[in-house]
């Protein structure tokens, strides 16, 4: 058997690998639990922060923390989802340009012929 017998090269009706869609990673159910922990650890802390019997100033002062935690926490995920999504996308491009490069290669094509 030749390999060209073999050779995979996309057609009108398959334009490829690089088409595909990404697949999704996460669940619902994973998704709404992780809402849903994320919605009662800050409705916890806000209370225990609300009911703390200290003064006013160290409740503010501890509110005002809690919101740049959760702001912070949001923007380092955005950050780190960012990169990731850049790192595949970045990785499928040279992949695509490999699989052109080995789809034209013809190891059995004999120059000046």
């Amino acid at each position: 058997m030749s390999i060209r017998t073999h050779d995979r090269r996309p057609t009108r009706r398959d334009p490829g690998p690089m088409t595909a869609p990404v697949p999704q990673r996460t669940t619902s159910a994973y998704f709404l639990q992780a809402v849903a922990s994320f919605g009662f650890a800050l409705v916890a802390l806000a209370l225990g922060i609300a009911y703390l019997p200290v003064s006013a100033w160290m409740r503010a002062f501890l509110a005002v923390g809690l919101l740049y935690v959760v702001t912070s926490a949001f923007t380092l995920a955005k950050v780190v989802r960012d990169r990731q999504e850049e790192g595949a996308l970045t990785s499928r491009v040279d992949q695509a340009r490999l699989e052109k490069l080995i789809s034209e290669h013809d190891p059995y094509r004999v120059e000046g012929i």
